[in-house]
């Protein structure tokens, strides 16, 4: 069985990400290949999943480097944003922050639809069955657990 991980010092690189910054060991191969995938530029993990969030919420087609330059785009909005609601103290800059946080997570489409309703079938009241309980309690287990 392969070994998961390369050893130390052959073929692992230190290398950081051209959006966020972040800086990952990595093996020349995979970093090649994410190079590759986004002409040129390493992109950690976490900024490839969020490029292709960005490509799949856009209303149309776009290029990975559309989305790619949209994602570090925020990157860098969102760094100016904190920045200066560090260096202000300000709440009122964290809460603007936040709140476009919100406002990007809220237009964003959902991949799952939510539901609130039970998706088990109900009895319906005319179908002739027990209006009894499914299952009925048979006794507390306080009394055990007291002993």
């Amino acid at each position: 069985m392969a070994s998961a991980a390369a050893p130390a010092g052959e073929g692992v690189e230190m290398v950081a990400c051209g959006c966020c910054g972040i800086k990952e060991e990595c093996t020349v191969e995979y970093i090649a290949k994410m190079k590759a995938r986004h002409g040129g530029k390493w992109v950690c993990g976490l900024c490839d999943e969020a490029v292709k969030e960005e490509a799949r919420r856009a209303g149309r087609r776009i290029s990975k480097e559309e989305a790619l330059e949209r994602h570090t785009s925020f990157i860098e909005a969102f760094r100016t944003a904190t920045a200066a609601a560090r260096s202000d103290s300000g709440d009122d800059r964290l809460v603007a922050v936040m709140r476009q946080l919100l406002r990007r997570s809220i237009d964003s489409p959902r991949s799952v639809a939510i539901q609130s309703t039970p998706r088990s079938p109900r009895r319906k009241a005319d179908d002739g069955g027990s209006k009894a309980a499914a299952l009925s309690r048979s006794k507390s287990c306080f009394p055990t657990l007291a002993q």
